[in-house]
């Protein structure tokens, strides 16, 4: 039993610290709760006068519960005993008959603030990476560790509702405004302020009246029913039918504890068994797993060179700017350069919310007309337009400005690496690093390699990738690669039932009801009808695609799309304006669509464009949002049944033509 070890000091106070063997953060196992368990009574023994838990890593208190533990699991009685079991643990905490000091710093979410909630007082550190939460609907459940009993007696149940239906993270004084903490203090503080909480045993703060007229019975039903019309603005019932749950269950038995207990047992049993809840798990490890890819530690880049500084360019350089990167940004145009840095101005407004930090951010973000940043890059993106010729010759100059260790990305969405690396005195230098649009919000990054790309630039890729907080895919070399391969298709098959007279609306609608997080039409307009157009004419033969007419017309008279305030929608302060149709939507659209993005799925499996089934989900979830409730594609042809789907393609393929034939790799 390593995983927990205290002491006693000379006031007599048991210090308990948790580092979890072989783990760079600490995870509520099953194994770590049946110790947490055994060291309390050990420490019971020993009557101190107070507990203090503390952290040995340096990424958090504790980063919530074991999420690995319950893949797979369908037994709902085996689910809910381990739940039950959890609880009686935690409440042993509760109950010890001297106060406990929860200490934290970093992460404290999910499972590990239902533990901390279990304790007689609460401190955080009043540094910035304090990340304080309650994550659960992400997977489907709510917090099933007595979290919904604690919180809402904690900090009264408006406060506690808003927690765990947002998965909102707080900080330290954030947290302590709502009662979530009772004191928030730098780091080096920690041990005297747990030492004054034990020995003056403050009373605990009441939650406000209105935190706490808004639990009685007879308004509870009122606010459930505000409250789930608000969520189902937001989510789909039938997708995600988690948030709904966790109202019924605070409806149902709020003010009583016992009974809440009870039920949040049974209900996130109940959940986590469930279809929704296993597929947003495997999701959750898809994503664990790209995380998982380091790349070479001793690469430590301080310095990018973006060239290109259109939206794509432009948004390269000012995300690598957020993240710390000294960054210069290289176009011909200092127009473009202009609006760049004024994109990258709200962006920093946006997600920094200080003006010193936003100041720190522009100052590292310098245009760079005449490239001299170039000799002193460690990572150069170039981000040009789409033209293998205009990138080989751009390549001439950079190569021999370089550093010699210096990775020389390319952000191409469809061009092959062979192709572009033909002229360089090094091919092998060459790698892909296809960032999506909008690269703020997406969190996918594919890197491309060819046969002949240096395994030393991959790993350096990798490392880059996690200093920039992508999330890193691996993908051959091939045309259109993994995301743009798959999606494209899907796109124009959405533009061809837009031909055959189906309004814009009811074919998003379509793909929307499916789960998808937007309609294919408003996916092309975000994109930008000009990338589309010109990413369907290099795959096109390739793909055996034809450009549709009206997408050349579009992008000839100017309409782009979003960029441009008008595409397949019209555009009014960014968002789409769509008129109101009372055309039912029929299954069929939808079939039309998934049909063929399932079908390319299986071809790039096939084809080795990626390593397997979970590499072609992890990209094509975080890649385009397909539907996460569903796992992913490739998932989800499991589910459906591989000999059912087939034979929808084949009927598919007999009604509407050959480009819905099925993929050799069904077979």
């Amino acid at each position: 039993m390593n995983n927990w070890n205290f002491d006693i000091d000379e006031e007599n106070i048991a210090w308990l610290h948790v580092g979890m063997q072989d783990s760079s953060a600490n995870i509520l196992s099953r194994e770590m709760l049946e110790e947490l368990d055994h060291q309390l009574l050990s420490i019971s023994q020993h009557n101190p006068v107070g507990l203090v838990m503390l952290s040995d890593k340096k990424s958090g208190f504790i980063a919530g519960a074991d999420v690995k533990a319950f893949a797979g699991m369908t037994d709902r009685h085996e689910a809910e005993q381990l739940i039950h079991h959890a609880h009686e643990i935690l409440d042993h905490l509760q109950k010890l008959p001297f106060p406990s000091v929860a200490l934290i710093h970093g992460f404290c979410l999910g499972g590990g603030l239902e533990l901390a909630l279990a304790c007689s007082y609460r401190i955080a550190s009043d540094d910035a990476d304090v990340r304080i939460g309650f994550p659960e609907t992400r997977l489907g459940i709510f917090p099933g560790f007595a979290g919904t009993v604690r919180s809402t007696a904690l900090i009264g149940h408006l406060n506690a509702l808003q927690l765990m239906l947002t998965n909102r993270n707080l900080n330290g004084r954030q947290a302590k405004k709502i009662g979530l903490v009772d004191e928030v203090v730098p780091t080096r503080q920690f041990k005297s302020a747990a030492r004054y909480l034990i020995h003056n045993r403050p009373h605990r703060r009441r939650p406000p009246l209105l935190q706490r007229v808004a639990g009685v019975s007879l308004i509870r039903s009122g606010i459930t029913a505000w409250l789930k019309h608000q969520v189902n603005k937001k989510v789909s019932i039938d997708h995600y039918p988690a948030p709904n749950a966790l109202l019924d269950h605070w409806n149902t038995s709020a003010g009583n504890p016992q009974q809440m207990a009870l039920s949040e047992q049974q209900e996130v049993a109940r959940l986590l068994t469930g279809e929704t809840a296993q597929n947003l798990i495997r999701v959750f490890l898809l994503q664990n797993r790209l995380k998982a890819q380091k790349g070479d530690p001793g690469f430590k880049p301080s310095h990018v060179h973006v060239v290109g500084g259109g939206l794509m360019g432009g948004d390269i350089a000012a995300w690598c700017s957020l993240k710390g990167f000294s960054v210069t940004l290289q176009d011909q145009s200092p127009e473009m350069l202009s609006r760049a840095t004024g994109r990258a101005q709200q962006l920093f407004s946006k997600l920094l919310r200080d003006k010193l930090k936003v100041r720190d951010a522009m100052d590292r973000l310098i245009p760079d007309h005449l490239a001299r940043g170039v000799p002193r890059a460690d990572v150069v993106i170039e981000a040009i337009y789409e033209d293998a010729g205009a990138k080989q010759a751009l390549y001439q100059q950079l190569e021999p400005r370089m550093k010699s260790d210096a990775v020389l990305a390319t952000n191409t969405s469809s061009i092959p690496l062979e192709r572009l690396a033909e002229k360089l005195q090094d091919p092998g230098r060459l790698v892909g690093l296809h960032f999506f649009n909008p690269v703020a919000k997406m969190p996918l990054l594919e890197i491309v390699t060819m046969a002949g790309t240096d395994a030393a630039v991959i790993e350096r890729a990798l490392a880059f990738s996690k200093r920039i907080s992508k999330l890193p895919l691996l993908v051959k070399s091939s045309p259109g690669f993994l995301v743009n391969r798959v999606l494209l298709p899907y796109l124009m098959e959405a533009m061809q039932l837009h031909k055959e007279g189906v309004p814009a609306a009811v074919i998003d609608k379509a793909a929307t009801q499916f789960g998808m997080p937007m309609g294919p039409i408003e996916l092309a307009d975000t994109v930008g009808l000009d990338i589309c157009k010109s990413v369907a004419e290099k795959m096109g033969d390739t793909l055996s695609i034809e450009v549709p007419e009206e997408l050349i017309h579009m992008v000839d008279s100017g309409k782009l799309g979003r960029k441009s305030g008008e595409g397949f929608y019209r555009y009014e302060k960014g968002k789409a304006v769509k008129q109101e149709t009372s055309q039912p939507v029929d299954q069929m659209l939808a079939d039309r669509l998934i049909g063929r993005l399932l079908n390319e799925a299986v071809a790039t499996l096939s084809e080795g464009v990626v390593e397997d089934v979970d590499a072609v989900d992890a990209g094509i979830i975080f890649g385009t949002g397909f539907a996460p409730f569903r796992g992913g594609p490739m998932h989800y042809i499991k589910h459906y049944g591989r000999e059912n789907m087939l034979e929808k393609l084949q009927q598919l393929e007999q009604q509407y033509g050959e480009r819905f034939k099925p993929d050799s790799g069904w077979v």
